[in-house]
């Protein structure tokens, strides 16, 4: 937001009240977490080529050791960053803004200092923090939010993770994977509910397979923490579960504490977000919010362009309508992505559809690479032309589905992931083997009816 609005030619001020710019997604959140990732992925690696290698992990190793390239991408991503707004003559200030009134902000620094600033278009882009549970002391130390998470100083040999979200199917197939053994418990029957069946079904799977476990339609009613033996936790049916460190990862909220946005004229709504159009206009025209403040789908891709789109709006400039095609890439082991609808979605909307399936085990490069547990899922309309949706499991899903993203922009026929021709070997081929059988579907004739 701010970058565009300087190349718009306005002055620009930036508040942050964290030393250094960048926020969550850069030091507590999805840089952090995807460099211990990468980590645990090339264990997995490693251990795919069958004795090519041989790969021990040693017992609780310290934390520090598993990401020894995370400080050298922080200080770079932190310089990017600085270099880019410094470039674009952006202000900023190091300190707590709060509203004065609808135009007005005070500003309290590190120092105890106080300031106003006076904006004609003001834009709240505060993200969010872990959510805090009501009846469970997260203490940073038994019990860890998904910020202290990475703080541990070593490997503990057990983990319960309460959540099924997208955070905590993350941390559990990486440290899963890590050695450590996982527990995951949530109320709702399955991780990962709201994707389609076939992509949460897959990523269990694999879950299971790395020595994890889910317990599905339980939550924690009790929970005591002994110094010698770690945590116990007490289930809805009675049962205990104990493991030396816990993970809570049940959401976020907005970060909108202080900012006393009631005296703008804000409030925020049932979910403590902040209500927006389709501009990410607030109800005062001249204040926007962008990112995690305003909800769903809460991904950094969206809230950078929504940062861009909602200044252009303010300043009147030319912006197009909001994307609506936007993919979601979740960092588990494997990965998962997705764009458009999901197969029951597009049966909702569109009745009739045909579906068609890509194996990574299909493909010379799934066999290369050892990544063969993936699949490309294409769902199309009735006559089997048009892309409604696009799934993808295993590694590479996140890369790979820009390409359907690309297709669903354009909206593009199915025919043209045939018609094209991928390099090989690649993952990519795999969009032509879906589209293949999709066509094959288009050209039956239909089964005869007693």
């Amino acid at each position: 937001a701010a970058i565009q609005a300087s190349k718009a030619g306005r002055r620009v001020m930036m508040v942050e009240r964290d030393s250094r710019v960048g926020g969550e997604c850069v030091h507590r959140g999805t840089i952090p977490s995807k460099t211990l990732r990468e980590t645990a992925l090339e264990l997995l690696r490693a251990r795919r080529y069958g004795g090519a290698f041989s790969v021990t992990m040693e017992h609780c190793p310290l934390v520090e050791r598993l990401m020894p390239r995370l400080r050298s991408v922080l200080d770079s991503h932190d310089r990017f960053i600085g270099e880019q707004l410094e470039r674009n003559g952006i202000d900023r200030i190091h300190g707590q803004a709060s509203f004065v009134d609808r135009q007005t902000l005070n500003v309290t620094g590190v120092d105890g200092s106080t300031r106003k600033l006076a904006g004609d278009n003001i834009v709240i882009a505060t993200g969010s923090r872990p959510r805090e549970p009501d009846d469970i002391d997260v203490d940073h130390e038994f019990v860890l939010d998904s910020d202290s998470v990475l703080s541990m100083c070593y490997l503990p040999r057990s983990l319960l993770v309460l959540g099924s979200g997208v955070i905590a199917c993350e941390y559990a197939s990486i440290f899963a994977i890590l050695g450590v053994e996982v527990t995951m418990i949530d109320r709702y029957a399955r991780p990962l509910g709201f994707l389609d069946p076939d992509l949460s079904d897959h990523f269990t799977a694999a879950l299971t397979s790395f020595g994890a476990r889910f317990q599905g339609g339980r939550s924690v009613t009790e929970m005591t923490f002994e110094a010698a033996r770690g945590v116990s936790a007490v289930l809805d049916d009675g049962s205990c579960r104990r493991a030396e460190k816990v993970l809570f990862a049940l959401g976020r909220v907005a970060n909108l504490d202080g900012l006393e946005i009631e005296r703008a004229g804000l409030v925020v709504n049932g979910r403590g977000l902040l209500d927006v159009d389709r501009n990410c206009r607030t109800a005062v025209p001249h204040i926007y919010a962008a990112g995690d403040v305003i909800g769903a789908p809460s991904l950094a891709s969206s809230a950078m362009e929504q940062g861009r789109l909602v200044v252009r709006h303010a300043l009147g400039l030319s912006h197009g309508a909001p994307p609506h095609t936007i993919p979601a890439g979740i960092y588990t082991i494997p990965e998962i992505s997705s764009v458009g609808l999901g197969e029951a979605q597009a049966r909702a909307e569109h009745g009739a559809v045909k579906v068609a399936v890509a194996r990574f085990a299909e493909v010379a490069r799934g066999q290369i690479d050892g990544n063969t547990d993936g699949m490309l899922k294409l769902i199309a309309d009735a006559d089997g032309r048009r892309l409604l949706g696009v799934q993808i499991v295993g590694e590479g899903a996140t890369e790979l589905i820009h390409l359907g993203q690309m297709a669903l922009v354009q909206q593009l026929d199915i025919d043209v992931f045939v018609e094209n021709i991928f390099n090989f070997p690649t993952l990519a081929e795999s969009y032509r083997i879906a589209a293949l059988a999709v066509i094959a579907q288009r050209a039956a004739r239909p089964a005869a009816v007693a």
